[in-house]
């Protein structure tokens, strides 16, 4: 039975203000679009015509070095960049074939991968069923994409996400819903949400999950309409008694939200959680984009059902194209405990992340909340959003976090593609997994980033260990190490360079990137060191993982690096470089953990200032054959690397029993 008070008191649902259906229908109990609109819409379509026309007219009124999408009431508002500074160069990508064909631009990620049936490499079943991971989230078949609405309820962690039920392709996109004791051990349930509602008929897209107060929950999501255009709807469980949430409603007024004048229909998804302001409502940011300015929008309500635009957006970026997936939460300066959505104060700084549609990659940056005009300010303008810092170096989009109130800590979900072909999907049933939740801390050592690590319970995971103890690997050699499999890992591992080769090394003004200075063939004095993943006896196919260590004006800098230009003998595989600068304060060791679960490839840098995630897809490498090596490609320097490795048994991730 539904709960008759779902979360807040029920006021009057919003009209739609876009054009009538095609059909010329409207949901039920409510009028047809083409009804004069009741004064207080047509008040709030001039007031947003009149941001609009503010927002373009300052954007196109570019003044010095700075560019304004916002009138300036005080000195706290927000000043852009000018596109000059801060605009991202075009990325080539594949045109996309639309639904018709059964995917969309979100199935194709990277490109270069032909999808010629005379290019396709030819796979066998023994090859692809080793493929599928052993301890990350994936459905039982088909397509997933992004992590919904993550939250712990009543004992239960909940993990919705987006899920075609009858392809391994994107298309046809409902809610998918798990649930764990441990965020490891995961249970499927029934989907959670399904396209039946005129509102959502041509997807239920991305939302997040607000838990108020009295405990009630509160789940947002995008709905593409059966004219294709993007609105904000609200659903509650039926029964706020079942812990396993098995039962959703959709709200009767659904959309609560449309797309405001002057924001493109398609261009405005993917609500945030909500925040608690200390006017007593309730704030929520939306992604969009004004012209090439991704922006996000801000929101505030009494009771998810009527909503007030601010005029100030939260914060947006020139040049950098269509925010998708905003996350914006707190972390704290003092504490490596995670702190709840709604926390303010000088003892938190907060993060401002979104995915971008043009490069599909998840980007963020710290800085200063301000509650009374609603905006965010970075602490350093030249890494803002979008042209700064990211999660993850590899294949990682459309993430989001949760604080999770039964341990303290903010936990992360991000999406992990394929990079194989679609081809090969198909022919193996499923496509994407997510990535090992990891929580996220303020780097208090440094306090310009964020810390990401593996959540404590991937640990219980871990059998039999092996230790390698100051193994010392000349310049330009490879070391084996004996493992009874490689294939299901958890490494742990330092390096040391030989201090004397350090003191005599000449410096130099080499640049230096990991995407295209030619992987681990590329040598200098100080590197590449590390380790190979997934490797076969041959080192045919194998997966470097390291270190690049340059010496400039008496300082080292390091990158931090994946390199799967060789992962794979077949042709029709990505074979991307993956990487970026790490910081490696004075006195530290260069460290890293990597998960190694089949097919992906997780390693986290100096405690996790720097992550990558590879997808990589051997021929040879794979059971048995698959080995771990150390190597050294530095000219000059010796290393010093110790290792402890343990074994990963498998998650237990099981079916839901059909008995209902």
């Amino acid at each position: 039975m539904a709960d008759p008070n779902p979360f807040l008191p029920v006021s009057q649902p919003l009209q739609p203000t876009y054009t009538s259906l095609p059909d010329g229908t409207h949901p039920s109990g409510s009028p047809p679009t083409h009804c004069i609109p009741s004064k207080k819409l047509l008040l709030g379509i001039f007031s947003g015509l009149v941001m609009v026309f503010l927002f373009v007219a300052l954007i196109g009124n570019r003044n010095g070095s700075q560019l304004n999408i916002y009138p300036q009431q005080d000195e706290n508002v927000v000043s852009l960049a000018s596109p000059t500074e801060t605009a991202k160069p075009e990325t080539l990508r594949p045109i996309s074939r639309g639904k018709s064909a059964g995917v969309s631009e979100k199935a194709n990620l990277i490109s270069g991968v032909s999808e010629s049936s005379t290019d396709q490499y030819p796979w066998n079943n023994s090859m692809l069923s080793w493929q599928r991971t052993a301890f990350h989230f994936q459905p039982e078949k088909n397509w997933m994409n992004d992590p919904n609405g993550p939250l712990f309820y009543k004992g239960w962690y909940h993990f919705f996400y987006q899920y075609n039920p009858n392809a391994a392709v994107w298309g046809d996109i409902v809610w998918g819903h798990a649930v764990s004791r441990d965020l490891i051990h995961w249970l499927h349930l029934p989907l959670a949400m399904v396209a039946d509602q005129w509102y959502d008929q041509n997807g239920v897209w991305t939302g997040s999950a607000t838990i108020l107060p009295d405990g009630k929950i509160v789940m947002l999501y995008t709905g593409s309409t059966n004219e294709s255009v993007q609105v904000q709807n609200l659903a509650y469980p039926a029964d706020p008694n079942d812990p396993l949430l098995l039962d959703w409603v959709k709200y009767s007024g659904n959309p609560v939200l449309v797309p405001p004048p002057g924001i493109g229909t398609k261009d405005f998804r993917d609500p945030t959680t909500a925040w608690y302001t200390s006017e007593g409502k309730w704030r929520i940011s939306i992604g969009s984009k004004i012209g090439k300015t991704g922006i996000a929008l801000i929101y505030d309500t009494e009771d998810f059902i009527n909503y007030k635009l601010q005029p100030q957006a939260l914060h947006g970026v020139p040049g950098t194209g269509m925010w998708e997936c905003v996350d914006f939460y707190p972390v704290s300066r003092t504490s490596q405990n995670g702190v709840d959505t709604s926390a303010t104060g000088p003892e938190v700084k907060h993060v401002v992340k979104a995915s971008l549609d043009d490069d599909r990659h998840d980007y963020y940056a710290l800085g200063t909340y301000n509650e009374v005009t609603s905006t965010w300010t970075p602490d350093n303008p030249e890494i803002d959003v979008g042209i700064g810092l990211r999660y993850d170096y590899g294949i990682f989009y459309a993430s989001k976090t949760f604080y999770d109130q039964n341990k303290g800590r903010r936990v992360l979900w991000g999406w992990i593609g394929e990079s194989d072909s679609e081809v090969a999907d198909v022919k193996k049933g499923w496509a994407s997994l997510q990535g090992i939740p990891r929580t996220v801390t303020l780097d208090t050592k440094t306090g310009s980033n964020l810390l990401q690590w593996p959540v404590e319970e991937v640990e219980s995971l871990r059998l039999r260990s092996n230790e390698f103890n100051k193994v010392e690997v000349k310049p330009g050699s490879v070391v084996p190490l004996d493992l009874d499999a490689a294939t299901q890992l958890d490494i742990v591992a330092e390096f040391e360079l030989d201090k004397k080769a350090l003191e005599k090394t000449a410096e130099s003004n080499e640049e230096f990137s990991c995407t295209t200075s030619h992987g681990a063939r590329h040598r200098n004095a100080l590197g590449p060191f590390g380790l190979l993943v997934l490797a076969d006896d041959s080192l045919v196919e194998q997966t470097p993982v390291y270190f690049y260590v340059q010496k400039s004006n008496g300082t080292l800098k390091t990158f931090f690096c994946t390199d799967q230009s060789r992962s794979s003998a077949a042709n029709d595989v990505n074979k991307q470089i993956y990487g970026n600068f790490v910081p490696v304060l004075e006195g530290e060791k260069f460290t890293l953990r990597v998960l190694v679960d089949h097919s992906i490839i997780e390693s986290f840098a100096q405690g996790g200032r720097t992550t990558i995630s590879s997808r990589v897809y051997p021929t040879r490498a794979i059971y048995g054959s698959a080995k771990l090596f150390l190597f050294n490609n530095a000219i000059e320097a010796d290393v010093t690397a110790s290792l402890k490795i343990w074994q990963m048994n498998s998650a237990f991730i099981r079916p839901y029993p059909n008995t209902r």
